[in-house]
């Protein structure tokens, strides 16, 4: 993993249709690693799964989180066309129910 790029993040929340199905566990995060292992724009690739909440205001309902850095907008849209990218849309989005995207750039 590289370092923390704040210029422009990307962060994704994925809820998977059978969340307690180990098989489709394994098949997304297979996914996903592929694909960011092979994004040539992709900086920090961090997968996330939530943890134990302990405050209210703490939404742990989504099944995985990724969170993904560039240096640009650019970088990003870039990223969003990479035809890894589409595979792994391609591979996995039959597994997931819901998909939040929230971008945000550096102040």
């Amino acid at each position: 993993m590289r370092e923390f790029d704040p210029t422009f993040t990307h962060t994704v929340f994925f809820w998977l249709h059978n969340p307690e199905s180990q098989e489709d566990r394994k098949a997304f995060e297979t996914s996903l690693q592929k694909f960011l292992n092979s994004s040539k724009y992709a900086k920090t690739k961090f997968i996330g799964t939530p943890p134990q909440a302990s405050r209210d205001v703490v939404d742990g309902s989504f099944t995985y989180s990724l969170i993904a850095t560039f240096e640009s907008a650019e970088a990003q849209q870039k990223y969003q066309e990479e035809d890894v990218h589409n595979t792994f849309i391609e591979e996995s989005s039959k597994l997931w129910s819901k998909v939040i995207v929230y971008d945000s750039k550096t102040i």
